[in-house]
């Protein structure tokens, strides 16, 4: 694949012209020149030489954490399936202070992040790309026409950075507070307050029961309700109560599942309990009692500056009171006894996660497992089609400049899901399956991820929608559709859902064509493949692609 991450043309060539058909304009759909081929996954140019440096530092990996209040970067290394934390960065960005009424990021913060970055970035400088796996979190999220911006920050870094959905992060939350407590038998509530967003989840062991993200943090609640760090009672009040009016989506049902221990995991839970500690708030971990004499002396400071007490943090003094509110919230609605602050966190959980993607325990697969079982995909037939495209991809992915690990990847998935759709109705059932794609709650995805999965599913039979890649990053868009035609060829080939095996054929890509050549004579013994391949070259020239079969 290439590596660029700059924007490109995506207007095709016309259609050919063809007997008995006139030539069409090419529709607005997003789809690629062929001469200028992108990537799925984009790596910036400099990271071509990274693999390279593979065999020289196997087992360091690293994950990287942008968060709404602040950055953080761990590298670890992986000795005998354990980790070794060997490096630690953090740094105070406080991105979420950076968006303006319009939900757009002011360049000062968009300043502050990438010079952490770029910082981040020579400590990352020559680890493969593969060992590296940079998120960014609710800010990210919530920004609006991040897109260049990211680039930015990417380039920055030297590494992708995936923008997670909410329940994504809290499932990694809780796999890297998991991982930092014993592994008994008891149920956990795990509790992450962040700078823009409070992360709820339920789990036994290191599988998440239950998983939520909800819209507060301590840096908007404390921008918004502790302006200039200014605490006053009336103030610290609304806060609780739309901490409290946030958290009516989850009480009853958290409640009702139930819990043995609870963890406070990140900066608000470890700060608020050092404090407590330091002031004998508290002797035995957080409690309401211990946080009511927080507040208490809070509103007697009235200013989070005269504060004076054992414990502070200066670089999270700012925050505190937003943070300490949704706590007092959270605890009083979930009714939480007591809860015990961890080191784990985001950052540890995508440690963990790529620690178990190079032992080949990817949590992306079982995903796409539970979601074939889920919906009674066909799984022999899904297979067919998988090898088939597979097949494909080994033959084009050279000419095409598509990444083969990538391009496996997505294919597989893929094919595995493109007949989920069936479950609703057949009429239209790719629809019905980019939809459940793009919407379902999928571990391990990233939104992006989820995005281009749908899009090459959306694209794999019928009329190519017009609008098929918008919306998609534009580095992925190259790689996704000729991914789409790929699928379709494969899908095309298997109709008859027949368990005698494919012949041989050979396919030969050059641009914005594919030459697809069989045995002499199959096509002729097949008429049914070939009058559908011929539907397939209508369909595909509309677009302006050229579909020669021979």
């Amino acid at each position: 694949m290439t590596k660029s991450r700059h924007r490109r043309s995506v207007a095709g060539p016309r259609a050919p012209r063809s007997s008995g058909a006139r030539t069409r304009k090419r529709p607005r759909a997003a789809l690629v020149q062929a001469r200028r081929p992108v990537a799925l996954r984009s790596r910036p140019a400099r990271l071509r030489r990274a693999r390279s440096q593979a065999a020289r530092e196997p087992d360091v990996i690293a994950g990287v954490d942008l968060g709404s209040n602040s950055f953080h970067m761990i590298v670890a290394r992986v000795v005998d399936g354990r980790l070794h934390v060997i490096d630690r960065m953090r740094e105070v960005v406080r991105l979420a202070a950076g968006l303006n009424q319009k939900r757009e990021l002011t360049k000062p913060a968009k300043a502050r992040a990438v010079a952490c970055l770029k910082r981040f970035g020579q400590r990352l400088r020559g680890m493969p790309a593969r060992n590296v796996r940079a998120v960014g979190t609710n800010t990210f999220r919530r920004a609006r026409n991040t897109r260049r911006f990211l680039v930015q920050c990417e380039r920055a870094l030297g590494h992708d950075i995936e923008v997670l959905p909410g329940r994504e992060e809290a499932r990694l939350i809780y796999l890297g507070v998991a991982h930092e407590l014993p592994d008994d038998a008891g149920r956990r509530l795990v509790v992450d307050i962040g700078g823009g967003s409070t992360e709820c989840i339920i789990g036994e062991h290191f599988e998440p029961v239950q998983a939520d993200s909800l819209f507060m943090g301590c840096v908007g609640y404390s921008l918004q309700h502790f302006p200039g760090g200014r605490v006053r009672a009336r103030g610290m009040e609304k806060a609780e109560i739309a901490a409290r009016l946030e958290l009516q989506s989850i009480e009853r049902r958290y409640r009702a599942i139930g819990w043995t221990e609870c963890v406070g995991s990140s900066g608000t839970a470890l700060h608020v309990d050092a404090i407590l500690r330091a002031n004998d708030f508290s002797r035995d971990g957080i409690t309401l009692k211990g946080l009511t004499r927080l507040r208490k002396a809070l509103l007697s400071a009235g200013d989070v500056r005269s504060l004076r007490l054992r414990g502070l943090q200066a670089d999270r003094l700012a925050v505190l009171p937003g943070g300490l509110a949704i706590m007092i919230a959270i605890f009083e609605g979930l009714r939480i006894q007591r809860m015990h602050a961890s080191s784990g966190a985001l950052r540890e959980g995508l440690l963990y996660e790529l620690a178990g993607r190079k032992r080949h325990e990817d949590i992306r697969d079982q995903t796409i497992r539970r979601i074939a079982e889920h919906y009674h995909v066909d799984l022999e037939q899904a297979a067919r089609v998988e090898r088939a495209a597979l097949r494909c991809l080994e033959q084009v992915a050279d000419d095409w400049q598509i990444d083969r690990e990538t391009g496996e990847q997505f294919l597989s998935w893929a094919a595995r899901l493109h007949e989920i759709g069936l479950s609703v109705a057949y009429a239209g059932y790719h629809k019905h399956s980019a939809y459940l794609v793009t919407h379902s709650d999928m571990p391990g995805f990233s939104r992006d991820d989820q995005q281009v999965l749908a899009a090459v599913i959306l694209g794999h039979r019928r009329k190519v929608p017009s609008g098929i890649l918008e919306g998609l990053p534009p580095e992925h868009v190259g790689a996704a559709w000729r991914l789409c035609i790929i699928l379709r060829l494969a899908v095309c080939l298997n109709r008859s859902r027949s368990q005698a095996p494919l012949p041989r054929f050979r396919l030969r890509a050059r641009g914005n064509a594919l030459h697809v050549a069989f045995a002499r004579r199959w096509l002729e013994q097949h008429p049914l493949t070939k009058a559908d391949l011929g539907e397939e070259a209508a369909r595909l020239a509309e677009v302006g692609f050229r579909l020669v079969v021979r």
